[in-house]
This record gives structure tokens, C-alpha cells and sequence, in this order.
């Protein structure tokens, strides 16, 4: 395995193992609600915009072939809306929760290692 695939295979472990209980079921792991279910497939994200209220969790669930690594706009800092961040890497078949979305706004997001393809692009409008 070359160096920048071990490092990969890294920092996708401390991602996965940093998530913790936010991966948790529909109990919300952090007081949240379950909230909508986002699909990654090969021809991009679905839905592309999803509206929840505050305090939600959104899934996203990697229906690929290959892995994506899920984070909140902008790239590279993925500042706007942190609770995206606790995405991060899905490999084929996997899922995972967002943190709680408590503030109300417009939190784009997008594929890390895809940060220019706009069929992996979405928004989750928290009202």
C-alpha cells in the first residue's frame, strides 16, 4: 500500500472512530430527531435539498460503488455546518447520521474527495 493510500485509510479510521455514538440509530444518539434519509449512488445525491427542522439528524447512506467523504460547504474547510462533518467517509452500503442541526439556516454539502461535481452536491435547509 503505498504512503498517501495508508494515510487515507487513516484518517478515514480516526473519522469513523471520532463519529462515535453520533452513528447512533433513530434514538438520535444526542437528543436529536431521525429526520430524512440522503442516497449517494453513481449519478450523484438524492434528494438534492431536504428541509428539517432544528434539532435534527439527516442520514446519509452510500449506495455506490465507492467510497465518499461527506462534509459541509465550503471546501476545503467545511466550516458552515459542522454537524455535517460527522458524515465524513461512507464506504459502499454504509450509513451514517449528521450531528444535530440546531441553527436555522441553509447548510450546503458535498463529496471531499468531489468537491467540483455538482450531482454530489446538496443542501439541508434547517426552518
Amino acid at each position: 500500500m503505498r504512503r498517501g493510500d495508508q494515510l487515507i485509510v487513516l484518517l478515514a479510521l480516526v473519522a469513523v472512530a471520532a463519529c462515535g455514538s453520533d452513528s447512533a440509530p433513530s434514538t438520535g444518539g444526542g437528543g436529536g430527531t431521525t429526520g430524512p434519509t440522503i442516497t449517494i449512488s453513481s449519478s450523484g445525491v438524492s434528494p438534492k435539498s431536504v428541509t428539517v427542522s432544528p434539532g435534527t439528524q439527516v442520514t446519509f447512506f452510500n449506495s455506490d460503488s465507492r467510497s465518499h467523504d461527506m462534509a459541509s460547504d465550503p471546501h476545503p474547510t467545511h466550516e458552515n455546518c459542522t454537524a455535517i462533518n460527522q458524515v465524513g467517509v461512507l464506504a459502499a452500503g454504509q450509513s451514517r447520521q449528521t450531528g444535530n442541526l440546531n441553527t436555522v439556516r441553509s447548510c450546503g454539502y458535498h463529496d471531499h474527495n468531489l468537491p467540483e461535481n455538482a450531482s454530489l452536491q446538496g443542501t439541508i435547509v434547517v426552518q
